[in-house]
């Protein structure tokens, strides 16, 4: 398929940002994308005009994109209930009250077909899928059957660009030991790494950067300074009154908001890098 995979190192290292500023910058640049995540972990849905219930993530993303939202986009919800326990999803639809546990032993091959048949009809609709990861690729209890990952970018055989957050610290360690722990056909994948929530001028990074390319045989696409107040929710976030409030805002004034993180993104990202991890799969229109 065309597309690329956006993953982290950690959760809350900005996935969700970068998937929202790529999808509006490929627009700019000429492309029809969409978005997609196999499966959230969150209380923050959305419900559709026909009544189908997805996370609220890929329906700013797909806002992003121009395109309308459908549940394949997330065909998978898990909205935790307490007690160790989540509501399923499915396409939209609730199925039923499970234990984590039971989950995982149960819906595994399920999930995998859903996935696949939700990653068909989203390439048949656009030319290019931002896919986005959750949480960390290498959580090794649960590495054997995740639906999120790496599994997800074997599905859909695309490249995987790592995201990585600088803001709280342990940034080289959290790049090496992530790449480390995948399998080396996992690896393979790994095309790229961003730097995110940078500090300061991006180019005192600069030593950093060329450490982590020789360390790692992989190019820095990008090291993007962190933006406070981007109004988008955080990932696999549970609904709270501040960000509520964030996401009113940004329904008030979203197309310029989404402009706007497309052109933090183009201001820092090597593009043409990116493209020519890309492209193999995809042309600009212009050409």
């Amino acid at each position: 398929m065309n597309g690329i995979m956006i993953q982290g190192t950690a959760s809350d290292v900005g996935k969700s940002f970068i998937v929202t500023a790529l999808c509006r910058l490929l627009v700019q640049k000429g492309f029809q994308p969409a978005p997609f995540k196999s499966q959230n972990v969150t209380n923050n849905s959305y419900v559709t005009g026909d009544g189908k219930e997805i996370g609220t993530a890929q329906v700013l993303q797909a806002e992003a994109c121009k395109i309308n939202v459908g549940p394949e986009m997330n065909p998978i919800l898990l909205k935790p209930s307490g007690s160790g326990r989540s509501e399923v999803i499915w396409l939209g639809e609730r199925i039923e009250r499970i234990s984590g546990f039971t989950y995982r032993k149960q819906y595994y091959e399920k999930a995998i077909t859903v996935i696949k048949q939700s990653l068909e009809r989203l390439s048949s609709k656009a030319d290019f899928l931002v896919i986005e990861g959750a949480g960390s690729p290498v959580e090794m209890n649960l590495k054997k059957n995740e639906v999120v990952n790496m599994k997800v970018a074997e599905l859909a055989d695309v490249p995987v660009i790592m995201v990585a957050d600088i803001r709280r610290g342990g940034v080289f360690a959290s790049i090496v030991g992530t790449l480390e722990l995948l399998d080396p056909y996992e690896r393979a994948r790994v095309k790229g790494i961003i730097i995110n929530k940078f500090h300061g001028e991006p180019a005192l990074f600069d030593e950093g950067k060329q450490w982590i390319e020789e360390r790692t045989g992989i190019p820095v696409l990008a090291v993007l300074p962190y933006l406070a107040d981007h109004q988008l929710e955080e990932e696999d976030a549970l609904a709270g009154e501040r960000k509520v409030e964030k996401e009113q805002k940004i329904m008030k004034d979203k197309e310029e908001t989404y402009n706007q993180l497309a052109d933090h993104l183009q201001k820092y990202l090597d593009w043409e890098q990116l493209l020519s991890i890309i492209g193999g799969h995809v042309k600009e229109s212009s050409e």
